[in-house]
């Protein structure tokens, strides 16, 4: 009896001494996070069929359209114009969460080209009419924008879902009080469903410009957590990944689409917060 008395003493003491830290355990916990990005892309062959046409253009080159540090990325009003990243998680265990995303990224086919071209262009656009072969040398000139602009910059966006591991390396740089700073390590995976709203000039039809579910993707990404005042949190990432888009809308006429896939990758900061329920 004495013993017992004596045992739960000392290990009452031990816990006053070294209380279990927040940050020790992330089970039961929520996050969430919001930033900014920057994108690159894989150059991609887009087919475009509808009425009296139907071609590809291979190997287009794109680009983001970056907005740089603005105070948009925090005006309520302004939000949905740069590139973002939304992200709210649970952690299932001390390792382990699953979170729902939206990455707001914007695609541009860049405008200073000259790409190849396969297909049929016929007499309904006389300025391009031709039937182009595809093991021919076939190109035109997308510079002025006459004959194609391409877009998704209202924008290309990732809805998606993500399984994610975390893990403490703060014992590395010697951080004892992890409830002050905390440094973190994550890696995980994804897929979700594209929902863009393209902006679109083909042969000069007047452009559709409504959101609509395009096609899907996935994801894998890895990057690093800092962690301050238990609560607060820095987030940089690297994410890449593959997006398939086999029904885009191009013009207001329902039988004019487009399909293209490419890889992408992102470079993303986010500022965040964790907290239990």
């Amino acid at each position: 009896m004495i013993l017992t008395v004596l045992t739960q003493n000392v290990y009452s003491q031990e816990q006053q001494v070294n209380p279990t830290k927040y940050t020790a355990h992330n089970k039961g916990k929520m996050y969430i996070f919001w930033g900014g990005n920057r994108e690159s892309y894989s150059s991609s062959d887009i087919h475009f069929k509808g009425d009296d046409y139907d071609f590809t253009l291979y190997d287009v080159q794109a680009h983001d359209k970056a907005k740089g540090w603005h105070l948009d990325y925090v005006n309520p009003a302004r939000m949905t114009i740069p590139q973002t990243n939304l992200r709210i998680g649970y952690f299932i265990n001390d390792h382990y969460n699953i979170s729902i995303g939206f990455d707001h990224m914007k695609y541009v086919m860049t405008q200073d080209q000259i790409a190849r071209i396969g297909g049929v262009v016929g007499n309904s656009y006389p300025d391009y009419a031709g039937v182009y072969l595809p093991s021919g040398n076939n190109t035109i000139d997308l510079t002025d924008g006459g004959f194609l602009k391409f877009e998704h910059t209202d924008g290309l966006n990732y809805v998606n879902t993500e399984f994610c591991r975390v893990d403490d390396i703060s014992k590395l740089f010697k951080i004892r009080n992890t409830d002050k700073f905390q440094i973190n390590i994550t890696e995980g995976v994804g897929g979700g469903f594209l929902y863009p709203k393209t902006n679109s000039t083909l042969l000069g039809k007047e452009r559709h410009d409504d959101f609509h579910i395009s096609g899907f993707g996935v994801s894998a990404k890895a990057g690093l957590n800092f962690t301050f005042f238990k609560y607060f949190f820095v987030q940089t990432e690297l994410k890449g990944g593959y997006i398939n888009m086999n029904d885009i809308r191009t013009t207001n006429s329902p039988s004019d689409k487009a399909s293209q896939s490419f890889f992408f990758l992102q470079k993303i900061i986010a500022f965040g917060g964790i907290f239990k329920l």
